[in-house]
C-alpha cells in the first residue's frame, strides 16, 4: 500500500484548518503544514495533528510557497489541499480504497474539485486538478497567482472529489499581487494575463478587463479554453457595461476556437430571447443540452447544461403555447433545482393550463 504526505500552505486558517484535517488525517502517513504568517490560533490548532510545522515568510508568490510545502514531503506520493478544502465520508473511503489499490506506475491522480455548491447542495461549478502526485517525480508548481502543478507521466483520473467550503475570502489579493508584479516592471505571461483580466472583472473594472482579455487573446499562447472564456468573460463585460451588440459579437467570437460551449449557447439563446424570437432562442437554448460535456481539466459550470436551458425552453414553449413541451422541460429543470421560485410558479402554472 502506497504513503501519503499531506502538504499544506496555510494561513489565519482557525475557522476551517480542524475540518479539513480531521477529513483527511485517518488516510495519509504524514502531515505538512506550511505557516506563511499566521497570528491567529492556526498553529496551536495544527500541532494536535502533527509536528511538521514549518514556517515560510510569504513573499506573494504561491508557487514557491507550495514548491517548499512539497520539500517537506517524505512519502510515496504528494496530497496538497488549502484550508478550506474537505473530503466527505463518501470520498475519504474512496481515497482510502485508492490508497490500496493505485498502480506504482502512476505518477499523477486526477481529482474533481468542487468549487462552488448552490442552495440545493449540487455542484454549480467544478475543476479537475492534478491532486495527488508521485514524491520522486519532484514536479513543481509555478506562478505566483493562480499557480498551476506542472506534472507529466502516467496519469489516473479519479471518480473523488475535494470540496471547496470557504467561510472568507480577500478579494484583493490576487490583484493586488499582480499589480505589485506589474510596477515592478516585470511582464506577465499569457495565463497570468488571463487571470489578471479576471481580478480586473471581478472589481468591476470592465473596461480595462476588456483590454487584458484582448491582450491574452493576440499573444496567441493561451489554451484553447482560457481563450474561449476570456471570450465569455468580455461578453459578461459588456453585457454589464450594457453594450449588447459588442456582447453577442464577443460570444460568436468564442465560436472560432472549437464547438460551442453550454454557456455561450445560453446566452446566444438569452440575447434572442429578450428580442422575443423565441424560436431562435429555442434553437440556442436546446444546443446547450445537446452539447456532450467533455473531460477537460478546466471549470465546469454545470448550470449551463442542465437546469437554466431547461428551464428557459420551459418558458419559451410556454410562450408559443406549447404547454406539454413547457411542462417537461420544467420538470427537468425541476430535478436539478427542486426549490427554484421560478419552477415552482412554471410548475403551477403549467399544471392549471394543462387540466384545461
Amino acid at each position: 500500500m502506497l504513503s501519503i504526505s499531506l502538504c499544506m500552505i496555510v494561513r489565519n486558517a482557525q475557522c476551517t484548518i480542524e475540518r479539513c484535517l480531521d477529513s483527511v488525517q485517518h488516510i495519509v502517513d504524514e502531515i505538512n503544514i506550511i505557516d506563511t504568517g499566521s497570528t491567529d490560533r492556526t498553529k496551536d490548532i495544527v500541532q494536535s495533528y502533527t509536528s511538521r510545522i514549518f514556517d515560510f515568510p510569504w513573499c506573494d508568490h504561491f508557487a514557491k510557497a507550495r514548491n517548499f510545502s512539497f520539500h517537506q514531503a517524505t512519502k510515496d506520493y504528494i496530497l496538497w489541499l488549502d484550508a478550506d478544502d474537505v473530503l466527505t465520508k463518501e470520498n475519504q473511503h474512496k481515497l482510502l480504497l485508492l490508497k490500496q489499490s493505485l498502480y506504482p506506475t502512476v505518477d499523477v491522480v486526477t481529482m474533481d474539485h468542487y468549487l462552488i455548491l448552490d442552495d440545493d447542495g449540487v455542484v454549480a461549478c467544478s475543476e479537475r486538478k492534478y491532486r495527488l502526485v508521485k514524491r520522486v517525480g519532484h514536479f513543481q508548481w509555478q506562478g505566483a497567482v493562480h499557480e498551476y502543478l506542472k506534472v507529466s507521466g502516467q496519469f489516473f483520473h479519479s471518480d473523488i472529489a475535494v470540496t471547496h467550503l470557504p467561510l472568507t475570502k480577500d478579494i484583493h489579493r490576487n490583484i493586488r499581487i499582480y499589480e505589485g508584479l506589474l510596477q515592478e516592471g516585470q511582464s506577465l505571461s499569457a495565463r497570468d494575463s488571463f487571470h489578471y483580466a479576471n481580478e480586473l472583472k471581478l472589481h468591476q473594472r470592465y473596461l480595462e478587463a476588456i483590454n487584458q482579455y484582448n491582450t491574452f487573446l493576440d499573444s496567441e499562447l493561451g489554451a484553447t479554453d482560457d481563450c474561449i472564456e476570456a471570450c465569455l468573460h468580455i461578453g459578461e463585460c459588456y453585457r454589464l457595461l450594457q453594450d449588447d451588440k459588442q456582447a453577442q459579437q464577443a460570444i460568436i467570437q468564442s465560436f472560432l476556437y472549437d464547438r460551442p460551449k453550454p454557456e455561450a449557447c445560453c446566452r446566444m439563446g438569452q440575447f434572442f430571447m429578450e428580442q422575443s424570437k423565441h424560436k431562435e432562442a429555442i434553437y440556442w437554448y436546446s444546443q446547450a443540452l445537446q452539447q456532450a460535456s467533455v473531460d477537460s481539466m478546466t471549470i465546469q459550470k454545470r448550470a449551463y447544461s442542465s437546469w437554466i436551458p431547461h428551464l428557459q425552453l420551459s418558458l419559451l414553449y410556454r410562450e408559443l403555447r406549447l404547454f406539454e413541451n413547457a411542462y417537461q422541460h420544467n420538470l427537468e429543470a425541476k430535478k436539478w433545482k427542486p426549490n427554484h421560485p421560478e419552477v415552482k410558479i412554471n410548475e403551477k402554472y403549467l399544471l392549471s393550463r394543462l387540466k384545461n
